[in-house]
């Protein structure tokens, strides 16, 4: 699969800057509420025929990289980072 980062675009004035899916106004968060609601993903895709199944991938490839990073942030503000530069 292509990174999501040929699919996830971030522009300061589309969606107040939020991940939108290849410019369009559709965003990760939005993907991500669709699928936690319970909706498939054929579904989705069929609700949106302008997505493609890589574009719900990415979504799903950006958040989850996106708590992974926090998670580490989190953990290197409350015992300090290991790594010597």
């Amino acid at each position: 699969m292509k990174t999501y980062k040929n699919i996830i675009t971030i522009k300061p004035g589309k969606r107040g800057g939020q991940p939108t899916v290849r410019n369009m106004r559709i965003t990760v968060y939005d993907i991500l509420k669709m699928l936690a609601s319970g909706m498939s993903q054929k579904q989705v895709l069929e609700d949106f025929p302008e997505l493609k199944k890589t574009d719900i991938l990415a979504a799903l490839t950006y958040a989850s990289e996106r708590e992974r990073s926090s998670v580490v942030a989190r953990h290197e503000a409350s015992f300090g980072s290991k790594h010597f530069a």
